[in-house]
Order: C-alpha cells, then sequence, then structure tokens
C-alpha cells in the first residue's frame, strides 16, 4: 500500500501495482511495537526483539527497576523463548507480581504466557491461544493440524450457529495453538483450551473436558470434545487427512471423490472431483480405481470420515479426507464476490388462468423457510424442496446459519433459473429471497391445474385407536392404487395399536419396576 486517498465519504487505496481500490472502511492490522526508547535511553537491557528485557520477577538490568505490560519480553510457553504478548490480561497479572515482588522482596515468579486473545470482527468473533502454524513453523517445531465445524450448541434447539474450531497438536498428542471463529460460544471454548495448552495438556485431555450441557448451551459432544477426537483419528491412523493447500498440488492423474448428495454437488465443488453420494458409495466402489490415490471430501469432514473408512476396509490403501471439508476449502479459494439484489421486489401479483379463460390477478404467494441450525445438507434440501412448490413469480426466503451457503446461492440461482432478490446477513443468520422465474420448460399454470402434486406421500399414526390405524392402510392402499409411494410412520403412541389387550403378569424385580 501506497497511498490513502479520501473521495467523498470513501477511500481509495493505493498499491505499488499501480491499483486503486474504493473502500467504505479501511482496517489496518500491521502489528504494535514496544515503545521502548525511554528504557533504552535510560541504559536498561533491551532484547532482542526490541522489548525490556526482564527476568522471572520482573526485574530489568537495573536491580531497581521492574518493568511490565506491552513493552516487556516475556516467556512464550509454548517455544520457551521471548515474546512479545500486548495484551491486557497478561499485563495486568505481572502488575501484580512486580508490586508484590518489589514490596516484599523476589518472591513471586512469572512463569509465562501463551497469548489468549479474542476480538470482535462485526458479528463474528475471533479467538486464538498458544502457536499458530507460522509460529510453529518458524521454530521448527513438528506439529499436525486439524479444522472441524460444529454449533455453537445442540442443532435441533433454535439458534444453534457455526462454530469453527483449529487445533495444532505435536505427533505425541501435545496441544500447541488453538483458533476459534464463530458468532455465539467462542469465548468459552478458547477459554477451555488456553488452559488445556498452558497446563500442558494433550488432544486427550480435550476429549474428557466435562463441560455444562443443555441444548441451548452445548452439545453432548462439545466442539472442544470434538476436535480433540479428530485428532485422535489422524495420530492413530484412523484417518489420513490432507489441507486445503495440499490438495492443490496432488497428481492430476488421483481421484477427487465427493460423497455429498447431488444437490450439493450442483452447488459447488472442487474442480475435476467425482459426484459419489456416500449413501451410494458401498453399491459404486467399482466405480473408483483401487491403484490411484483417492482424495475424500463432504461439506465439513464427518462423511468423508465414513467415506475413508467404507474405503479402507474395501483394499483401497491411498485414501486421504479433506479437513475442514469443502466448507474449509471454498471459503479460502472461491473468488470473493459481491452480490446485487434488486432494490425493490418485483411481480407481487401473480397472473392465474381459471378454466374458463378469464385471467385474475392473485397476489404472488411468499414462503418463508427457517433453515437455521442445519447443517449441509439440511438448507440445500429445505431450500430446493420449498423452491420446487413455488409457481411462476412467487418467491421463497429463506434463513440460515451455514455460512457456507451465502457463498452459492447465486451460482445456484441461475443454474435453476431463480431470481435472487435480496440476500443480508445480521447476527450469524443469513437471509435470502429468491423469485421462481419463467424457463423454457414453464408456463402459467391454470386455476384447475396450479401445481403438480408429489408422487411421495407420508402417512403419520399417532393414535393407538385400532380403527383410526386400519382407516390409514385404507387410505395408503388407496393411494398406492393411484401410482404414489406411500410410507406410513408410527409414533410411540401409534406403535401402542399392537399392544395386547390382555397382557399376562410378568413379575418384576425392584430395579424393572422403576
Amino acid at each position: 500500500i501506497t497511498a490513502f486517498d479520501p473521495d467523498g465519504e470513501a477511500v481509495v487505496v493505493k498499491t505499488e501495482s499501480q491499483k486503486s481500490i474504493p473502500a467504505d472502511m479501511v482496517i489496518l492490522s500491521i502489528g504494535v511495537a514496544p515503545e521502548s526508547g525511554l528504557a533504552k535511553e535510560a541504559g536498561l537491557e533491551i532484547g532482542s526483539l526490541g522489548g525490556i528485557k526482564v527476568n522471572d520477577y520482573m526485574q530489568t538490568s537495573n536491580g531497581d527497576v521492574y518493568a511490565v505490560g506491552d513493552v516487556v519480553e516475556v516467556k512464550n510457553l509454548i517455544t520457551g523463548k521471548p515474546a512479545l504478548i500486548p495484551l491486557a490480561g497478561p499485563a495486568n497479572k505481572q502488575a501484580r507480581i512486580a508490586s508484590d515482588n518489589i514490596i516484599l522482596g523476589n518472591k513471586r515468579v512469572y512463569k509465562g504466557t501463551i497469548g489468549t486473545s479474542i476480538a470482535k470482527v462485526f458479528d463474528m468473533t475471533v479467538a486464538s491461544a498458544g502457536a499458530s502454524e507460522r509460529l510453529l513453523s518458524r521454530e521448527g517445531i513438528a506439529y499436525n493440524t486439524t479444522i472441524s465445524h460444529s454449533g455453537s450448541h445442540a442443532g435441533y434447539y433454535p439458534g444453534a450457529l457455526p462454530l469453527t474450531v483449529k487445533i495444532n497438536f505435536s505427533p505425541e498428542g501435545k496441544l500447541l495453538g488453538a483458533q476459534v471463529v464463530g458468532f455465539e460460544g467462542v469465548d468459552k471454548r478458547i477459554d477451555l483450551l488456553a488452559q488445556v495448552i498452558r497446563n500442558g495438556g494433550t488432544i486427550y485431555d480435550l476429549q474428557e473436558i466435562e463441560h455444562a450441557y443443555a441444548p441451548p448451551f452445548s452439545s453432548a459432544k462439545d466442539p472442544v470434545n470434538t476436535a480433540g477426537f479428530i485428532a485422535e483419528n489422524i495420530l492413530t491412523g484412523r484417518v489420513n487427512i490432507i489441507r486445503w493447500d495440499e490438495l492443490l498440488k496432488v497428481d492430476p492423474e488421483a481421484i477427487i471423490l465427493d460423497v455429498r448428495i447431488k444437490e450439493e454437488f450442483e452447488f459447488g465443488h472442487i474442480e475435476n472431483a467425482i459426484n459419489i453420494p456416500l449413501d451410494e458409495l458401498r453399491e459404486r466402489l467399482s466405480e473408483i480405481p483401487t491403484h490411484l490415490p483417492v482424495y475424500l471430501y463432504c461439506a465439513v469432514g464427518l462423511r468423508g470420515y465414513t467415506a475413508s473408512r467404507i474405503l479402507q476396509q474395501h483394499g483401497f490403501s491411498a485414501v486421504y479426507n479433506l479437513s475442514g471439508g469443502y466448507k474449509t476449502y471454498s471459503c479460502l479459494l472461491q473468488e470473493q464476490r459481491t452480490i446485487a439484489g434488486d432494490s425493490t421486489i418485483e411481480c407481487d401479483f401473480l397472473p392465474v388462468i381459471r378454466d374458463d379463460g378469464e385471467i385474475k390477478i392473485e397476489p404472488a404467494k411468499k414462503i418463508v423457510v427457517d433453515a437455521c441450525g442445519l447443517q449441509c445438507p439440511g438448507p440445500i434440501r429445505e431450500l430446493k424442496k420449498n423452491y420446487d412448490r413455488l409457481l411462476f413469480g412467487e418467491q421463497l426466503t429463506i434463513k440460515v446459519t451455514d455460512q457456507a451457503f451465502g457463498q452459492d446461492l447465486n451460482a445456484w440461482c441461475n443454474m435453476v433459473g431463480a431470481k435472487l432478490i435480496d440476500m443480508n446477513q445480521s447476527g450469524g443468520v443469513i437471509s435470502a429471497t429468491v423469485k421462481k422465474t419463467e424457463s423454457k420448460n414453464l408456463s402459467i399454470p391454470t386455476q384447475g391445474n396450479s401445481m403438480k402434486g408429489s408422487d411421495t406421500k407420508t402417512l403419520i399414526v399417532f393414535s393407538d385407536d385400532l380403527d383410526k390405524a386400519l382407516a390409514t392402510f385404507v387410505i395408503a392402499n388407496g393411494m398406492l392404487a393411484a401410482g404414489k409411494k406411500v410410507s406410513i410412520f408410527f409414533t410411540f403412541w401409534g406403535l401402542s395399536v399392537i399392544k395386547q389387550q390382555n397382557k399376562a403378569n410378568v413379575e418384576k424385580d425392584f430395579i424393572s419396576k422403576m
């Protein structure tokens, strides 16, 4: 960057490559440097990083002078080397220790820090603790890494938002660093991870963390537990992973296998990938060459892990699962673009042709679909299912919390002929409105035959009344005779219809009676 030029209420960023980039806001993240000039002039020893050099008691090279805060070099507990950690938390702890040592003599020791930090970035929260990949690589420390995508709490409880956890760990399993990104619950997870790192814990300790669980607050397996489980799978050889940057360098002859459902694949996929959904994999193994490496991926990694195990058990020796799945890959590699929606919503009224030829103008139907909390392929299925029910000119608004959903929605609209009216994000919830537009296979329907009905029907039996249960089977047989596919779902009470009326008494012990 060479200059920032004002342009009305905006700013133009000038670069060395002669580019001019207009922006509404520019955020500088160029780091900070310790202001140690006064200490240098006073003759205090300055460390290799430009900060004041202190011992474990926060004492400088002058025994009568103590220093704390952003200006001092402290011990990094991961590398054991000096580090600059300009954070308020460590500074306050250093101040208490230095104060005690000034008054009582050098008795209290500052052990060091792992640099736990957190920041609010618009609606998102980002946090880190311990060593990053960049630091570990620079110091020559061997490590593995894994990325997992979970929810801030149980998905079936309303309001669950995406949460991404990345951990770095040694080949022996020692936890070296962690990063968490999300909209809710980030602080809680980074605090758990930070304590394990600071205490020299391992990925096995992550598995055993006993967290406070109830559906509004977490899942039975917390995202921190899940990160530990994934790391163990890697260390024990249950799965071989490949990172997004490594996937870019694989042999062009290698097989890239997408095990998501067809709708997800059409939404967006890795170039040259073959789509075999996980549910079809066992029946289609013959389509995959056994002599070539196979690189698997799904949305977040879970289905890829299952597919990897299936292939390994069928003799495939070189199988790799993409860490973080397509969600991570697309976030890092897809071109970031601005999707411009119309400022007004068009076609609020729908022309309907009656059987007698009269055209009646009726308000266009607008459907609202709440897919919040659903992980892929849930939002895509809900979008497609409800979009197929729309008539020409009708609109659908879908709300999702899966952040990858918004990236390819524009491409999906182009593929199916839909018009993206509006898309916005607030509080981690993406809200998008699409309109069903006329295509070459679509005509204005008549009122007598406005929409083709589904060929699949499901009947739900939730009564133990035998007459009602028999009536359900009569209705089902009638639908079958009409060419429909019918399934019957019995709830707990529905299943009670098969209970014995005159049951025999069964002796039960004390525990069974409870």
